[in-house]
């Protein structure tokens, strides 16, 4: 500890840390402009969930608190920047839960640049299931973190607008922000 820091009571340490401790995770909820309600959950300092278009209000979840966090307050503010068309890349840590193809999948996804998109094809091939354009439907489907892991990049082998669990509204939207529609 340097002089600049105050050590706190004991008593006090003690009830913020046991507070803490009492919930798994924290999630924020917020209105952004185009895209409607968005809630973003953070467990152990690492994003795991974002909720967004239709679902909204959102199911209370088991051990998370309503609650903002340094953490939250950032992806939120990354969340704000990329609306308004000035972020292209996202700088969060990502803890989505998921099978092994699943997170195969959604590195992938990590990995279609701001302004492009994929087929399923493409992210099948891309994850050397060259025949799994279904398989990977499902685990784009299954996507817990939409936007920061960019589900909305991929699209119909005809180019259509195909699926989105925000809806399609959202999806198009996101797509014409990034200039790809």
């Amino acid at each position: 500890m340097n002089n600049n820091q105050k050590a706190e009571p004991p008593h006090v340490a003690h009830a913020a840390h046991t507070a803490h401790e009492a919930h798994a995770g924290f999630a924020l909820t917020r209105q952004m402009p185009h895209i409607g309600a968005v809630r973003i959950v953070e467990r152990g300092q690492h994003i795991v969930q974002l909720d967004l278009g239709g679902k909204a209000p959102y199911e209370p979840l088991a051990d998370v608190a309503e609650q903002p966090t340094p953490l939250l307050l950032r992806a939120f503010a990354q969340l704000e920047e990329y609306l308004a068309g000035v972020r292209k890349k996202f700088d969060l840590p990502l803890a989505p839960a998921g099978t092994p193809f699943q997170r195969k999948v959604w590195d992938a996804l990590l990995q279609i640049p701001y302004g492009q998109t994929r087929s399923y094809r493409q992210i099948a091939e891309a994850v050397n299931s060259h025949k799994g354009f279904r398989a990977v439907g499902m685990a784009n489907n299954r996507n817990p973190i939409a936007v920061f892991i960019p589900c909305h990049r991929v699209i119909g082998a005809d180019g259509s607008m195909v699926g989105y669990g925000g809806g399609l509204d959202i999806k198009k939207h996101l797509l014409r922000l990034e200039g790809c529609v």
